[in-house]
């Protein structure tokens, strides 16, 4: 039975948007300067409405609508966390050549093994295919941290690609110096809420 006691919050420590840490494995150099990420909005696609002779009823929709993921980071000195990023965006589009296609494939088959393989031994089929594009993604983890600086929950990202990547300003009529940052967006294909070093969880109202 619910009573007035189960119903009061159990935690009432507030969220410090200063208190998380963000684990990408594909950008370790970009991840150690990480300055802002979001946790992305989600929204029901559509609204359906049921006719009636008085007012329409609306309904919940049956598929969800996920904001981008982004990241705000400083820009090293030697651009090496912009060029990580630079180069997975051109990986993905192969601007000049399809070897940069396959060069990224390439650097992701330590945690795609096979990514590279374009041969199907499957009875039945045609014995080329198109490779496993596994290396094309990384996954991420925003870990949410508790006053003590203490990982309590994270938000696990699942198959992240970068969109856009800002771009950079130098400006010699500056009248201090503001380190240069910049931003990318990324698409995925989920994120899940999970406590820390345990199987993700969905709670339910």
């Amino acid at each position: 039975m619910t009573t007035l006691k189960s119903r009061q919050p159990t935690k009432l420590d507030y969220a410090s948007p200063t208190q998380f840490k963000f684990n990408i494995l594909k950008l370790p150099k970009t991840e150690y300067f990480c300055t802002a990420v979001n946790i992305p909005g989600i929204s029901l696609a559509g609204t359906p409405v049921q006719q009636t002779m008085l007012k329409d009823i609306p309904l919940p929709g049956d598929k969800l609508n996920y904001e981008s993921l982004t990241m705000t980071f400083l820009v090293d000195e030697n651009l090496e966390n912009y060029q990580e990023i630079h180069g997975w965006l051109r990986g993905i589009g192969f601007p000049e050549d399809h070897k940069e296609f396959q060069n990224t494939l390439t650097s992701g088959n330590d945690r795609f093994p096979g990514s590279t393989s374009n041969v199907l031994g499957d009875a039945g089929r045609t014995k080329y295919a198109p490779p496993k594009t596994g290396g094309l993604y990384s996954d991420a983890t925003l870990s949410v941290l508790s006053n003590k600086n203490n990982s309590v929950v994270e938000v696990r990202f699942s198959d992240v690609y970068p969109t856009s990547l800002s771009g950079l300003l130098y400006n010699q009529q500056a009248t201090d110096v503001d380190y240069l940052t910049a931003s990318v967006s990324f698409e995925y294909k989920i994120y899940d809420f999970a406590l820390t070093g345990k199987q993700k969880t969905v709670t339910t109202s």
